[in-house]
């Protein structure tokens, strides 16, 4: 007999954790952290709900926090197996793990040295040391759909999921009662026609589906987000004031880079100071100039004229916390991009206490906003929100473009699932708020008729 259990990303968008158990093994399918409200970070500081020893591997789907973030942790608690993932995965990881310590790090300092915390001394959820130790876990796998033996009994096909760089739909091979079952995790699967890297691959033949919901219950915005984006920038450029975008460091800082570059190419736009303002955005922009097998055709046209189509034409790293200090100092027309995209940590809070009281700026929001963020809060038009322990009145613009999305929405995971080779036994909807994992449930079963589950946290079901 095999089980999977849904240890994350049931009921939320956050925390993706699914354990696969046999007879012999345990293998979790991503290790994410939780993000969004108290009661939902409270599971990262919890004990993981199953011993982290006795889970022999760990199978990544790409590189974002809430996919990978509990993984130091996790190790912290004794996972001591491989974690296998893709080589670009692997390279953003590099980057993101020590990130990610340093910026809990920076924010428990913060916190103790000003007094705004519940707890003392605040601490991280983990160091750089743990992050250090979780990278030598990692075995790099090719994307393409090769067979991979993972442990006794279960096997694993890494493919393009479309999503950010690395990203990969993940078909495992379960023996189970004399048979092979296969489950096809979607992972976080991309917007077709999105900039730099190529669309999702069709989804191979299985018998269980576990598929993501995050846009399940709407169509992403019909306007082009670059039209969207050269609106706010002449609007910076008219009024002589600031924009600020929260943005993930992996995925949508690049593309933010390769459009705006575009826009001052075809003189669209005039060309305002771009500061990329987080270390691990710039690092990544690297990692994506480099990987070169997961670039669509577009980006290849652009490379051949262009050195590099990820730079705008008066763009600075900020890349030292004294950088990003002296933002503070300067003013005028400007366009700052900031982790994190849900405004849930990172420099970007530290923007937030200057740019929300400022009637005269913008705050743009690019990506999807979990219930509970600071980033969900000022999008909804809160007039007053709490930034690292301060109540700061929110007067700036609010502006979101919903086309910038790096997820499909739900007519294109139904475009994506049109070209699977035969009808699943079972689907399984996650990564979605309650509502859009229930609208996307009934999209599945009005269009496929497909027998389908929308998992509670914690719950488990018998793979037969």
């Amino acid at each position: 007999m095999a089980t999977i259990t849904f240890w994350g990303a049931a009921g939320t968008v956050t925390g993706s954790k699914y354990l696969i158990e046999t007879h012999h093994k345990r293998v979790l399918v991503d290790c994410g952290l939780f993000q969004g409200p108290r009661v939902l970070r409270e599971r990262n500081w919890a004990k993981a709900p199953f011993p982290a020893a006795s889970v022999d591997a760990v199978l990544l789907t790409h590189a974002h926090i809430d996919h990978t973030g509990y993984l130091p942790r996790f190790v912290k608690q004794g996972f001591r197996g491989p974690v296998y993932c893709s080589r670009g995965t692997a390279e953003l990881l590099r980057i993101m793990l020590p990130d990610s310590a340093r910026l809990q790090e920076e924010e428990a300092d913060y916190r103790n040295r000003h007094q705004l915390t519940h707890y003392t001394p605040a601490l991280p959820l983990y160091t750089e040391e743990d992050a250090e130790a979780a990278l030598k876990l990692l075995q790099v796998v090719t994307n393409d759909g090769q067979l991979i033996k993972i442990v006794k009994g279960i096997n694993a096909e890494f493919r393009i999921a479309g999503h950010i760089l690395g990203s990969s739909q993940v078909l495992a091979h379960i023996e189970a009662d004399q048979q092979t079952l296969r489950v096809l995790f979607s992972g976080d699967l991309g917007k077709y026609n999105q900039p730099i890297i190529r669309d999702p691959v069709p989804p191979p033949a299985c018998e269980y589906l576990v598929v993501e919901s995050t846009y399940g219950d709407r169509i992403h915005d019909p306007e082009e987000p670059k039209v969207a984006l050269e609106r706010v920038i002449k609007n910076a450029a008219l009024h002589d004031s600031e924009v600020l975008i929260p943005a993930f460091a992996i995925g949508r800082a690049q593309e933010l880079l390769y459009l705006i570059r575009e826009l001052e190419d075809e003189k669209r736009v005039p060309v305002l100071p771009v500061i990329l303002d987080s270390p691990m955005a710039s690092a990544a922009t690297k990692v994506y100039g480099n990987r070169r097998e997961e670039h669509d055709e577009e980006y290849v046209t652009a490379s051949a004229g262009n050195a590099n189509p990820m730079r705008t034409h008066s763009m600075m790293a900020s890349n030292t916390r004294e950088d990003s200090k002296r933002l503070n100092k300067q003013r005028g027309a400007r366009v700052i991009i900031s982790a994190s995209g849900m405004m849930s940590g990172g420099r970007v809070l530290h923007h937030a206490l200057r740019v929300l009281p400022d009637r005269n700026a913008t705050v743009v929001f690019v990506g999807y906003q979990a219930a509970g963020t600071l980033g969900r809060r000022v999008a909804d038009g809160e007039k007053e929100v709490k930034v690292l322990g301060q109540w700061i009145p929110v007067r700036c613009q609010s502006v979101r473009i919903g086309g910038f999305s790096a997820h499909a929405d739900w007519q294109e995971v139904i475009r994506w699932l049109q070209d699977l080779p035969a009808p699943p036994r079972r689907v399984f909807v996650t990564h979605g708020e309650v509502g859009s994992a229930t609208a996307m449930a009934q999209h599945l079963r009005e269009r496929f008729n497909w027998p389908v589950e929308v998992p509670e946290h914690g719950q488990q079901f018998e793979l037969t």
